[in-house]
C-alpha cells in the first residue's frame, strides 16, 4: 500500500504540474561537482564502518576475524542488493560465513541484529526530525507541525522498546535456545538434530549482546556510520547550493524521512528511497519537482548504485558472477 502510494503521488505530481525537462537536465550542469565527489567519501566510510562492526558479531565464535575479507564481502553484499533486491540481501553473510568458516546460520542471525541496530538508529533520526519540524523553515501548518511532533515521541517510545529489546537479549538468548528445543522435543530425533543446530546457530549470531564492551562498540559504531550517512547527505546539500536551500537541521530532517524509504519497495524499481525523497523535498520544503527529482536520483546513485561497480569486480575476483551472486542470494534466502 505505502509504494502504491508513492507511485500515486508522483504520478499526480506529473498529472497537476508537468515535468520540464530542460530545467532538470540544467540542473546537473549547475551542481558543485567538487561536493558531490567529496560525498563519496562518508558514504565510502560506511561500509568499512559496517565490516568493522561485524567484526564484534564474530567475536563469540572467531576472535581474530579479518577486517578485508569483511569488508570485500560487505561491497560485494551490497552490489548484489543494488543488483537483485531483497535477494541480494542475505548474499553478503553467506560469504562472510563462508570465507571466515562460521555457520551460515549464525551469519544470518548477525545479519538481523545489524538490521535491528540499523533500525534503531534510523527511529532515532526520524524521532529527531520530526521533533524538529516546527524549528526549521519546513513549509507546514500548525496542525501539521503537531501531527509530527506527536509522531516524533511515539517514535521514540518505539526507540526505547527497540533498546530495551537488545540489553535483555544478553540475558534471553540461552532461556530462549532451551525453551524451543524443550518445545521441539516432539520431533523425530533427526530433525530435531537439524533444529538443535540452526537455533544454536542463531544463539551464537547475538552472542556479542552478552559483552557489555561489544554492546556498546556496536552501538557506537551504528551512531558513526549514521554520522557518515549525514555527512554525505549534507554535501549533496551543498552541491545543490544555488538550487536548493537547505540547512544542517533541514538536512537531518530530510535524512529522517528519507531513511524509511529504503524499506518501501516498488515493483520493477526496488527501494522507494528517491520516491520518499520527492515527495519530502517537494511537499515539505517547497522544491521544485524537477530539481527534487534531480537531488533524489544523485541520493539513489551515490548511497545505492555507486558501490554496485567496485562490489561487482572483487566479486569477480572472487571467481564470481552476475549468474553465482543471483545463485546464492535465492540459496541462501530459501
Amino acid at each position: 500500500m505505502a509504494s502504491l502510494g508513492l507511485v500515486w503521488f508522483l504520478y499526480a505530481q506529473l498529472s497537476a504540474h508537468g515535468f520540464d525537462w530542460r530545467l532538470a537536465a540544467r540542473s546537473f550542469g549547475q551542481l558543485h561537482g567538487t561536493w558531490l565527489a567529496v560525498s563519496l567519501i562518508p558514504i565510502g566510510g560506511t561500509y568499512a564502518v559496517r565490516a568493522l562492526r561485524w567484526q564484534i558479531f564474530l567475536k563469540p565464535l572467531k576472535p581474530k576475524s579479518s577486517f578485508w575479507k569483511i569488508f570485500k564481502a560487505t561491497l560485494v553484499g551490497f552490489a548484489a542488493i543494488c543488483l537483485f533486491g531483497r535477494p541480494g540481501e542475505f548474499v553478503r553473510p553467506y560469504l562472510i560465513a563462508v570465507k571466515e568458516g562460521v555457520p551460515a546460520t549464525s551469519q544470518f542471525a548477525a545479519w538481523l541484529l545489524e538490521r535491528v541496530f540499523d533500525l534503531l538508529m534510523a527511529l532515532l533520526v526520524f524521532a529527531y526530525a520530526l521533533s524538529r519540524v516546527q524549528a526549521s523553515e519546513v513549509q507546514v501548518g500548525p496542525q501539521l507541525t503537531w501531527v509530527l511532533k506527536t509522531g516524533g515521541r511515539i517514535v521514540g517510545l518505539a526507540s526505547f522498546g527497540i533498546l530495551t529489546v537488545l540489553l535483555s537479549m544478553r540475558h534471553i538468548a540461552e532461556p530462549l535456545r532451551k525453551a524451543l528445543l524443550r518445545w521441539l522435543r516432539f520431533l523425530p530425533e533427526r530433525h530435531w538434530a537439524t533444529a538443535e543446530r540452526w537455533i544454536t546457530a542463531c544463539v551464537q549470531g547475538v552472542e556479542s549482546t552478552r559483552s557489555d564492551g561489544a554492546l556498546v562498540g556496536i552501538f557506537l559504531y551504528s551512531v558513526l556510520e549514521w554520522v557518515l550517512v549525514g555527512a554525505c547527505y549534507w554535501c549533496l546539500a551543498l552541491a545543490f547550493s544555488g538550487l536548493v536551500q537547505m540547512s544542517l537541521v533541514d538536512v537531518l530532517i530530510f535524512m529522517g524521512f528519507v531513511s524509511f524509504g529504503s524499506a518501501v519497495q516498488i515493483p520493477g524499481i526496488g527501494g522507494g528511497v528517491q520516491v520518499v525523497a520527492v515527495l519530502v523535498l517537494t511537499e515539505l520544503f517547497g522544491v521544485r519537482l524537477e530539481l527534487a527529482t534531480t537531488f533524489a536520483l544523485l541520493i539513489w546513485v551515490i548511497t545505492f548504485v555507486v558501490v554496485s561497480p567496485v562490489g561487482f569486480v572483487l566479486a569477480l575476483k572472487e571467481g564470481l558472477d552476475w549468474q553465482s551472486l543471483r545463485r546464492l542470494g535465492k540459496e541462501a534466502a530459501v
